[in-house]
């Protein structure tokens, strides 16, 4: 596949004994408080952000329209320790995947996937994921740490400065969340980085450009729309109990009915707002019209609307992709029904960068089966062959 040259991002590095924070670490309320400690304006957070994230400086000293004290506060107050992405998996559709390193030796992947009307980026906010969805290789992978808040947002930073190189007439409209691992897991530093993303002073992106997917992490989904004014999607792939607990084991904990009231009342207060539901397409495991029709009653009451998934197949899984012509049926029932639905693009497939397929290569700190450890030293192989 092609690569590219591409600029260096600095990045925090999970040190055990950390004696500074990160600057991309700091949100926008973190440093109004470190700029009023050290008796500078609040005003100053501001533009300290915008030569971070808006302008995309990571050098105090080019900050010019700060004073000289500052800026040499600003170098020894927080770590600018550099760290380095792999150069860029560029797909034949133009999808351009990176992987980041994290410090404990994992590798995090992110996504950018290039359309007529707008440029999205698929973010990553857990190295691994603990979940263990059965069709999802990130889940099958288990599950390493969390990510920083910098570590986060700074994959926006970084594609943003990548694009200027690999692509000067791309740019990023959307983010979502959906990449490697539950973000409401690693509530505190998703939360944080979105609403940069969101804020004027950063990159400015609309609350409904900026999307977080979850499982369904319940009280977290309570605590997130008091937070954030971000979009929700909720993968859901089972309109029933027994179905969805046999694909995501998280339906045990918190089942449809406190899944589906939680997402009943989540735009309460917005009513023009609706949360996007995912459905991966499964052959012959949730593609049936009855499956359609128990979708459709799960549904029911809630303000929503339906994007279905053609499953990506990644080394040792025991899924297949529905048929298009089945997918067409399926999609047929809901849309009668009301539902307004979509079916979702495949982009990505060749190199492992479409939705369900993102993996790295993770240290996996929980435990697995042996037909686990198997797929995770196929995808090894597979990754060295990139």
């Amino acid at each position: 596949m092609p690569l590219c040259a591409q600029p260096q991002v600095i990045l925090p590095q999970r040190h055990l004994k950390a004696s500074v924070p990160h600057i991309l670490s700091q949100s926008e309320a973190s440093l109004v408080a470190w700029c009023t400690q050290h008796a500078y304006p609040r005003h100053k957070a501001a533009q300290i952000i915008r030569w971070i994230h808006h302008q995309g400086l990571l050098d105090p000293d080019h900050m010019s329209n700060l004073p000289k004290t500052l800026r040499t506060q600003l170098k020894t107050a927080f770590d600018w320790t550099p760290l380095t992405y792999s150069e860029p998996h560029i797909s034949q559709d133009g999808c351009i995947k990176w992987l980041l390193t994290t410090q404990d030796g994992s590798q995090v992947e992110m996504v950018y996937i290039p359309e007529s009307d707008r440029g999205t980026l698929c973010i990553s906010s857990q190295s691994g994921c603990a979940l263990a969805c059965t069709f999802c290789s990130t889940g099958a992978q288990g599950f390493s740490g969390n990510l920083s808040m910098g570590e986060i947002i700074g994959q926006l930073w970084f594609a943003r400065q990548a694009l200027k190189t690999l692509r000067p007439e791309h740019t990023i409209t959307n983010v979502v969340m959906m990449g490697m691992g539950e973000p409401l897991l690693n509530f505190k530093a998703v939360v944080d980085a979105v609403n940069l993303m969101m804020s004027d002073h950063a990159y400015g992106l609309s609350k409904y450009r900026v999307t977080v997917s979850t499982s369904g992490i319940v009280p977290a989904m309570d605590k997130l729309k008091e937070q954030s004014e971000c979009a929700l999607a909720v993968s859901l792939h089972a309109g029933t109990d027994a179905l969805r607990s046999t694909l995501m084991p998280i339906n045990e904990k918190y089942p449809l009915k406190d899944l589906i009231a939680c997402c009943q009342s989540y735009f309460e207060k917005q009513p023009k707002r609706k949360i996007t539901f995912e459905y991966a397409m499964l052959n012959d495991v949730n593609d049936h019209s009855e499956h359609a029709h128990q979708l459709i009653q799960c549904l029911a009451h809630c303000p929503c609307k339906v994007n279905l998934i053609p499953f990506n197949p990644f080394p040792g899984t025991q899924f297949t992709c529905t048929p298009m012509p089945k997918i067409l049926k399926f999609q047929a029932i809901l849309k009668k029904s009301g539902l307004f639905t979509t079916i979702r693009t495949t982009r990505g497939q060749d190199i492992q960068a479409a939705c369900g397929q993102l993996a790295g290569d993770v240290l996996d700190m929980t435990p697995r089966t042996s037909a686990g450890r198997a797929r995770r030293k196929q995808r090894q192989k597979m990754h060295a062959q990139h």
